[in-house]
């Protein structure tokens, strides 16, 4: 009987620690399961962004149209700061950089089966050296 006591218990913690997640994420975002693939790197809150910033993520809820051919490419995570997941499912999105004459150092890196309803997305402002969860 203790044994299954525990398992509700550790049950009502985990649904407690999610609902909190979920209340966090942007919209459209969904909170993926924990486990060795999590991110447990810096974040950032879409209003922290830069005003660029905020103008592409608006995009990627949108689905464009986006400023550069390169948008929406996939990403292949070749640094492995993110979370270990399959090609395809990165996809990467230029944050214009003022004054800039290419596409600057400044991405979003969203993460889903669908770019418009991204599972997670990161900021970088460093091309691609580290990495910011975007949270609302």
């Amino acid at each position: 009987m203790l044994k299954a006591w525990g398992f509700l218990a550790r049950s009502s913690v985990k649904a407690g620690v999610l609902a909190a997640v979920m209340a966090v994420l942007p919209p459209g975002v969904q909170a993926r399961g924990s486990g060795s693939s999590a991110f447990d790197g810096p974040v950032v809150a879409v209003a922290e962004l830069p005003p660029q910033g905020r103008k592409t993520y608006a995009l990627i809820f949108e689905g464009g149209p986006f400023p550069y051919d390169k948008d929406g490419s996939v990403f292949g995570n070749r640094e492995r700061i993110l979370p270990r997941h399959q090609r395809g499912y990165y996809r990467e999105y230029t944050v214009k950089t003022p004054g800039s004459r290419d596409r600057g150092a400044r991405r979003i890196i969203c993460g889903g089966q669908v770019a418009t309803m991204p599972d997670t997305c990161y900021y970088t402002q460093d091309h691609y050296s580290s990495f910011r969860r975007i949270v609302n």
